[in-house]
């Protein structure tokens, strides 16, 4: 693995950082790829309870994809399903990660680098940030995958917008249509993204599996007349856990609870 990814893990976070300042941190076509294999390994890794995807240098999150792909990887309708394969199998990784993800994003956050980061499960941005996803002004489209979290995240008419207007949103915009949770200064970013992060990874890591596999379910069968009866009792697993023992306990002795993921 090259040094574009750069993966850093303190304590219960860990740190993925894409690593191409000069390119605004660009995302080639290995590099999609490479970022889905590190978020499976960390999300295999019973450690880590929380992960922060940023970009280096402080001017870009991610560009979004690499424009010297395109000739190789995208002149045409076959070479663009194998690259869109390799962009469905990253932001797939993320959406089915157990691990909770946060995006902390300053700068540019454009294309397939405003995908990624609404593909994870939260994102704070600094107020100089601009995020968009100007696919009109290449004559291309996003995917299913891709439409789909925007909608969910942003709905229908804000994610039209953000189409269809392929203008760059600055970051209050962002926060009134919900493209990011939280939006703060540059020099508290850092802070505030990983007082999160720790705060999130304290927490039990199978209450927080169990939630983001309940609204999977939610969003495909919103009527919820079609849930089996394995992902109806599925909340109810948590009742057996040692986690909800140590928490029940930790709440009556009024002392932090010591979260073991079992």
């Amino acid at each position: 693995m090259n040094d574009h990814i750069l993966v850093e893990s303190n304590s219960a976070v860990a740190t993925v950082t894409f690593n191409r300042p000069n390119q605004r941190n660009a995302i080639s076509f290995d590099m999609w790829g490479q970022f889905s294999n590190i978020m499976q390994k960390l999300d295999a890794d019973r450690s880590v309870r929380a992960v922060v995807i940023t970009g280096a240098g402080g001017e870009a999150f991610s560009a979004g994809a690499d424009i010297q792909d395109f000739d190789e990887h995208r002149s045409d309708s076959t070479k663009g399903r194998g690259y869109n394969d390799a962009v469905n199998g990253a932001l797939q990784t993320l959406s089915e990660m157990a691990t909770p993800t946060i995006s902390m994003i300053q700068g540019f956050a454009v294309g397939g680098g405003c995908e990624l980061a609404v593909a994870t499960d939260l994102r704070i941005a600094s107020d100089d940030s601009r995020m968009g996803i100007p696919v009109g002004k290449l004559g291309i489209s996003i995917g299913h995958r891709e439409m789909r979290g925007l909608v969910n995240l942003v709905g229908k008419g804000n994610a039209l917008y953000i189409l269809l207007s392929a203008r760059l949103l600055d970051a209050q915009e962002s926060l009134r249509i919900g493209l990011v949770n939280q939006v703060v200064a540059p020099e508290q970013l850092h802070d505030q993204t990983y007082k999160l992060a720790e705060d999130i990874a304290s927490l039990a890591p199978l209450s927080h599996a169990v939630n983001k596999l309940t609204m999977h379910q939610v969003q495909n069968k919103p009527s919820l007349e079609e849930l089996t009866e394995e992902e109806a009792d599925l909340p109810l697993t948590q009742f057996d856990t040692k986690d909800y023992l140590e928490g029940y306990k930790a709440f009556l002795e009024k002392r932090r609870p010591n979260f073991i993921g079992e």
